[in-house]
């Protein structure tokens, strides 16, 4: 099996779901503070650090959940180039996709732990691969068979 028909968007699901798991809960007082409903909540808000904008009054933080988001908006463009394949690999990549997408989707209505605005996102960004993969992959097939017949004709 090629690497290529890994789907990359199981990488955000298998690293959100190590943070949560490995990433000790705060305390009660931390929740409060961030504006957390559950503890996995509070870690995705957690900052990772904090830099002072040149206004001088702005800090703009950067937290856990914002890099699962940002590392999940790269990832979904990456297999959106991916679906323009159209091989047997990718055919597998979006079975492979929609296996993610099911995952994700049992995991965010079963487990507390996923019940996240950041885990909703991706669970969304593994939807939109799956759609994105079948509708780009039989437009770019439906115009290689069109370029084909005019060759022959």
């Amino acid at each position: 099996m090629s690497v290529r028909a890994i789907p990359m968007l199981l990488i955000v699901f298998i690293l959100y779901n190590v943070i949560a798991i490995l990433h000790p809960a705060p305390s009660p007082d931390e929740m409060s503070a961030l504006g957390a409903g559950s503890a996995a909540d509070a870690i995705f808000r957690q900052p990772l650090f904090t830099l002072p904008m040149m206004s001088g009054n702005a800090k703009w933080t950067f937290s856990w959940g914002d890099l699962i988001i940002l590392l999940t908006f790269l990832l979904l463009f990456i297999e959106l180039l991916k679906s323009t394949y159209t091989t047997g690999v990718s055919l597998l990549d979006h079975g492979l996709s929609m296996l993610v997408f099911i995952a994700c989707l049992v995991e965010f209505i079963t487990v507390d732990s996923a019940a996240t605005s950041v885990f909703f996102f991706v669970m969304i960004a593994c939807l939109i691969d799956v759609v994105a993969g079948y509708t780009i992959g039989i437009r770019t097939a439906r115009r290689d068979l069109n370029i084909g017949a005019g060759l022959h004709g």
